[in-house]
């Protein structure tokens, strides 16, 4: 069979790609195919060349050696307009609309419908146009809503419409879910399987093995700019992805915690918050991990930002030390030795265009200041100490947050909140939306701190990182404790079953 001929069976074809920026190889040799009506996942750590290899097929980025053909056919993405008229479309991690648009306007931008003589836009078929795109996506988002006024799913759809537009025939979707709620993702869900069967070839990166084993028909695993392997999914388990993206077994990144707990740190006794959760009781001691499971809504976030002062609850008890404390604001939970890493670290967690040593001792200022001015040395060696510590990997200590990856960003959340030197840390998702390797480092400091005889009180939604981290877990479901369980003698099937609403 004639090579053209071979590549007419693929919808889009990648061959031999290399990329690097200034002189760092980003994309080595890497070839990737995608067929008609498949969603094919791409996987890897961050820094694998993931993203990279997406902006190259959408054009973002010109490959300094390699060819892409669609449909057989060689195509020049010289930039994302070329490859949108192509039929290739990316939505983009991070959504940038045009909030004070329409939603009709955003999904037409730069396509609208116009009058031939006098250039006037047609503004009502501009919005049945756009209110019969959106339908087949099954949404029923109103085309003259702001998109200011759209939840973060709401936009996603919209983002989707708007390469619809152009009839794309390929989707690139990177992360697509790290913002979404549960019913948010859900619908996404079903988008991509609708879009699947008109046709349409869906590249989808993400972190998220569930998601990825629930929609994908192929697994593009990446590691280090290099193409590690190309399988079909229904052939993978997650111990075989995991050893692929980062070298080494499941047991590596998720070895279990093995210490005695000592006397209590922190004892809660029937806290409540009308229309939140209620009569919560639990205590976390010296030396222990407590994770607290349950799907989202079930009150666990709710629960650490009432003991965090965010937003208290409004009756119960809580303890430090043996001691009854009343916590109504961080600075009072900060006194009493608590500390707090949020789960959305991009909205709570940092000053994005701080540097990283200013962000690291912005909690405690106090503690680098004399007579109200801050001692320029002192912070510094302090926030270099902290970068050693927890590992972050910089240019230097003031880079700015931003331009960090998402693991570096946590561990600068989590660096801060421990130069508070708290005696009891909550950590709300602390792994969310960073790659294995970044969640394995991550798994080091809570270990060490434990270690030292921090008590730690572990939200998390993923469920083999609290097996492996903690010593119990309470399971929430409608914003009660129903069942507290050994991490030893349990296992993700009777979490699951606990935490689904009766």
């Amino acid at each position: 069979m004639h090579q053209s001929e071979i590549r007419m069976n693929w919808l889009l074809e990648a061959c031999h790609i290399n990329k690097s920026f200034a002189g760092i190889q980003v994309l080595n040799d890497v070839s990737f195919r995608l067929r008609p009506g498949e969603v094919h996942a791409l996987m890897g750590e961050n820094g694998a060349g993931k993203s990279t290899l997406a902006k190259v097929l959408s054009g973002l980025h010109r490959p300094d050696r390699g060819e892409v053909f669609l449909e057989g056919s060689k195509i020049q993405l010289v930039s994302p307009h070329v490859a949108l008229k192509a039929g290739i479309g990316m939505v983009h991690q991070e959504l940038l609309p045009f909030l004070d648009l329409s939603v009709a306007e955003n999904v037409f931008i730069g396509q609208e419908p116009a009058s031939r003589f006098s250039g006037w836009v047609k503004k009502d078929q501009l919005h049945m146009q756009a209110a019969q795109l959106l339908a087949r996506l099954g949404a029923t988002i109103p085309t003259r809503s702001r998109m200011r006024h759209l939840s973060v799913g709401e936009r996603q759809v919209v983002e989707i419409a708007k390469v619809l537009v152009h009839d794309s025939k390929v989707l690139i979707l990177d992360e697509p879910t790290s913002a979404l709620t549960d019913h948010e993702a859900n619908r996404l869900f079903q988008i991509i399987r609708e879009l699947k069967e008109r046709g349409i070839g869906i590249v989808y990166i993400s972190h998220k093995f569930e998601e990825v084993f629930k929609l994908a028909d192929r697994i593009t695993v990446l590691r280090d700019g290099r193409h590690v392997i190309t399988r079909d999914a229904a052939g993978l388990r997650s111990s075989d992805l995991i050893s692929l993206m980062v070298g080494r077994d499941l047991e590596s990144v998720y070895p279990r915690l093995d210490s005695a707990p000592g006397e209590p740190a922190l004892q809660v006794c029937g806290l409540s918050k009308r229309g939140r959760f209620h009569e919560v009781s639990f205590e976390v001691r010296h030396g222990e991990v407590l994770g607290l499971a349950g799907l989202m809504g079930a009150g666990r976030t709710d629960v650490v930002n009432a003991l965090y002062g965010l937003n208290p609850a409004d009756s119960g008890e809580i303890r430090v030390r043996d001691s009854s404390v009343r916590i109504r604001s961080p600075r009072d939970a900060l006194k009493t030795g608590i500390g707090l890493v949020t789960e959305d670290r991009k909205q709570f967690g940092f000053v994005p265009r701080f540097g990283i040593k200013e962000n690291l001792t912005l909690a405690n200022l106090r503690a680098y200041s004399r007579n109200g001015f801050i001692q320029r040395r002192l912070e510094t060696r302090i926030a270099e100490e902290s970068i050693r510590s927890c590992g972050i990997k910089s240019i230097s200590a003031d880079q700015a947050v931003e331009r960090l990856s998402g693991g570096n960003q946590q561990k600068v959340v989590i660096g801060r909140t421990l130069l508070t030197d708290p005696e009891i840390l909550m950590l709300d998702e602390p792994t969310r939306g960073i790659d294995i390797a970044a969640k394995a480092e991550v798994h080091q400091i809570v270990r060490s701190l434990v270690e030292s005889g921090k008590a730690v009180l572990l939200v998390s939604s993923e469920l083999q990182e609290l097996l492996s981290l903690s010593h119990r877990i309470l399971v929430m479901r409608t914003g009660a404790v129903v069942a507290e369980l050994n991490a030893r003698d349990t296992n993700t099937q009777e979490i699951l079953g606990l935490a689904i609403p009766r």
